[in-house]
């Protein structure tokens, strides 16, 4: 059975080959196509990042010295990923002799050991496609800082079934051989990763460990102490692979040395384990052993094993190590693994990972809670969750979270790259929709009370203390669950109320009084209570808009008890006594002779409308969904100028380069972009928004040529298709497989979907130059 389904996925491969070698420019060959094809399953998989497809081939008197059909280099400077393929056209899968195979991994490893000589620069065409690699590779300071593993891949669609050498070391550089033949892509495609598996045990290292021995269903926990020289080993060949790929993407990983490890590295090594945290990973599964005379157990193996936390210790300990050429024997490390049982929990635990934190700038206390993992869900929710239109507008509108200052403005830079596209932001994103987490507590905290036992903990006593006392009470005790759809059009249709209340109110002098920031809260607390919180929050955000009946009620109200607090101040201290919960019991407990029977039509009943609950998924969903159409917003065109500008400016890295290149390639082909992609990717537009956005600017021209292009072309039809087909029987202008292709439209059995279409008019424009009319 699986020796069938690996012939099919083989077959499948060829014919994806042979249709993309239609559609392609001239030039590209079905070695290059499958290149890209098994790179794009290995970058989906996190086993390479930012690979660039590309040539070349140094043919002398003595045979082919040097072969390259792609590379990665990482952003950080410490991974290069060199691709060597072969390529058989074969319909059956082929045996690649272990000879073939040797010689052409050492194809690949002449190149980098030439290329990191400067000399060999100037042997490579400029017009080459590894130019820049080369120059890079020589001239690039952080190439020689940080570099530490040159992965060398033999790619084929053959089997190799031979042993081939793992490791060597060239030029200085510790170089790691993989295979990845067609079994490895069948598994890939299969399984979307292989997991990283190490053997403590095989390779001499001893990793005492105690297990939490209470029984849980989601996870076990082992602690354990893993010394120095083993973690060393095991980044030396991962990296940024032994990173959770989600961890990885979030915390734009860097892999350089921390200078607090270093020192203690050095300097205080028998200190290490009491100065560092230690890290934190996951696992599938353990092996545990004894350790000898009965001094316990051991982690002997460990499969998909992922580090969660701790990252940057580890390839610090790395560095160090390797820039000082010290011992570092000396060193242990502390490790807290946790075997997931349930995979589904896998991303929420991942998800609690501890806040690291190390400012040196005075920072409020809702700066250092910007990233709570409640807060990132709001700010998702605010980038994809579309307001109804105000009455007697057309267009929707968001309401902008800005869940750390110059979120906003950056986000108008970043979107508004054009004139017409800043209007565009503008519109969608009024300035007065923005607000902020201090601006969130006080909407939230307004409009319920909050007991802890009986402790009043929330109310708009503690609201009028300020933002910052406010917002304390607000995470403290008003912020311990998972916001969610309805939860966010629940707060704003309070921050509606807060904000229309505040107009009510007014401003000087055509104001109830001058004590608005004490009158809206207790006003709309007030009325809140009164209702018994039933007030309808969704017929607010369906509105966009408080009913004129609530709004002249408020505005009675709030005279009422800012003539109250007036009256009953102790010493005409006002604002001190609104602070106190002495006010607040005051307030509450008058009904002011206020009739609120006006309001029916505005309280929630068991007839009021519904909402159906958006999930997380479908929340991020719809983000990455943005995310990806601003990535495609962009021309490719205006992609090739921003990877030339970046290469003329060196205002983008070589990484950031080569992925406008991928990027470009990716659009114009319609294929998937991965994650990394895809926020790095967001990554150069920002940059480009910021140091040179005239390069946007003629972008809208490029559209409207490929508009008008669209307006020319012809409509493919199958009647269409039929007439080609019987042109080509008697003109024989089209390849065989092209012909192929076109019957096989004519008889159903390739469907008509748009990228067939698209094919079809490439042989249609063969047909045309020869005279098909």
């Amino acid at each position: 059975m699986a020796n069938k389904e690996l012939e099919k996925f083989y077959i499948d491969t060829q014919e994806e080959i042979k249709a993309t070698l239609i559609s392609e420019e001239e030039g590209t060959n079905p070695e290059q196509i499958f290149t890209e094809l098994a790179l794009s399953l290995l970058s989906d998989a996190g086993e390479t990042e930012n690979y660039r497809v590309c040539f070349d081939e140094k043919i002398s008197k003595r045979g082919v010295e040097h072969k390259i059909n792609g590379y990665s280099l990482y952003e950080n400077y410490e991974t290069l990923d060199l691709y060597v393929t072969i390529y058989n056209g074969d319909s059956i899968i082929q045996n690649v002799p272990k000879g073939e195979a040797e010689k052409t991994i050492d194809r690949a490893v002449k190149f980098f050991r030439n290329a990191v000589y400067k000399d060999y620069v100037n042997e490579i065409e400029e017009s080459s496609e590894i130019f820049d690699l080369a120059q890079t590779l020589a001239n690039v300071p952080e190439i020689k800082e940080y570099l530490t593993r040159v992965n060398v891949f033999l790619i084929t669609n053959g089997e190799v079934k031979s042993d081939l050498k793992t490791s060597d070391t060239i030029a200085g550089y510790t170089v790691f051989y993989r295979t990845i033949d067609i079994n490895y892509l069948f598994n890939l495609s299969d399984k979307s990763r292989i997991p990283i598996e190490i053997d403590f045990e095989e390779s001499g290292y001893k990793v005492p460990c105690i297990v939490n021995e209470i029984e849980n269903t989601d996870y076990q926990s082992w602690l354990a102490i893993i010394p120095g020289p083993a973690l060393a080993d095991i980044y030396e060949q991962y990296g940024a692979r032994l990173l959770e790929q989600n961890v990885r993407s979030f915390l734009q990983f860097t892999g350089k040395i921390n200078k607090g490890i270093r020192n203690t590295i050095l300097h205080e090594q028998h200190m290490f384990m009491a100065f560092n945290n230690g890290i934190a990973a996951t696992a599938e599964e353990v092996t545990i052993a004894d350790l000898e005379n009965n001094q316990g157990k051991s982690i002997a193996k460990v499969k998909d094993f992922q580090i969660v936390n701790g990252g940057q210790t580890t390839a610090s300990i790395y560095h160090t190590w390797k820039k000082d050429k010290i011992d570092i024997s000396n060193v242990f490390v502390p490790v807290k693994l946790t075997i997931i049982k349930n995979r589904e929990s896998f991303s929420e635990i991942v998800g609690r990972i501890a806040e690291y934190a190390n400012t040196q700038n005075r920072v409020s206390a809702s700066d250092l809670s910007s990233n709570k993992e409640n807060y990132v869900l709001i700010e998702k929710l605010s980038r994809t969750i579309w307001a109804p239109p105000v009455s007697g507008e057309s267009t929707q509108t968001r309401w902008f979270f800005e869940r750390s200052r110059g979120q906003y403005r950056n986000d108008r830079n970043r979107f508004g790259i054009t004139p017409s596209k800043r209007k565009q932001f503008d519109k969608q994103n009024p300035r007065s929709q923005m607000f902020t987490k201090e601006l969130l507590a006080k909407y939230v905290n307004t409009y319920e009370e909050v007991y802890k036992g009986k402790k009043l903990v929330i109310g708009p006593h503690i609201v009028v203390r300020g933002s910052q006392k406010n917002y304390a009470q607000f995470l403290n005790h008003n912020f311990n669950f998972k916001p969610d759809n309805i939860w966010f059009e629940d707060l704003i249709a309070k921050a509606i109320l807060f904000k229309t209340s505040e107009k009510i109110y007014g401003v000087k002098p055509n104001a109830i009084g001058d004590m608005r920031y004490i009158t809206v809260p207790y006003s709309i607390a007030w009325l809140s209570l009164k209702l018994n919180h039933k007030l309808d929050l969704y017929k607010i955000w369906k509105q966009q808009s408080l009913s004129e009946t609530l709004k002249r009620k408020l505005h009675e109200v709030m005279s009422k008890i800012e003539d109250f607090i007036k009256i009953q101040a102790p010493g005409s201290l006002y604002g001190e006594w609104a602070k106190k919960e002495e006010c607040w019991n005051g307030i509450k407990n008058q009904d002011f002779n206020i009739d609120l029977e006006s309001l029916i039509p505005d309280i929630e009943t068991e007839s009021s409308d519904k909402r159906k609950k958006i999930t997380e998924d479908e929340t991020q969903n719809a983000e990455i969904e943005a995310s990806l159409n601003r990535l495609k917003s962009i021309h490719i065109k205006t992609w090739k100028k921003i990877e030339d500008w970046g290469r003329s400016t060196k205002n983008l890295s070589q990484y950031q380069n080569d992925m406008a290149y991928t990027l470009r390639n990716k659009l114009r082909n319609n294929r998937t972009i991965s994650d990394i992609e895809r926020n790095q990717g967001e990554t150069i537009l920002d940059v480009v928004s910021d140091l040179n956005p005239e390069l946007f600017y003629d972008m809208e021209d490029f559209f409207n040529e490929d508009n008008l292009k669209k307006e020319e072309e012809v409509e493919i039809s199958i009647e269409l298709i039929e007439r080609i087909v019987q042109w080509d029987k008697r003109n024989k202008r089209l390849d065989a497989y092209k012909y192929r292709f076109m019957v096989d439209l004519l008889d159903g059995k390739k469907q008509l979907t748009n990228r067939n279409k698209y094919l079809a008019e490439l042989n249609l424009k063969t047909a045309k130059k020869y005279g098909f009319r």
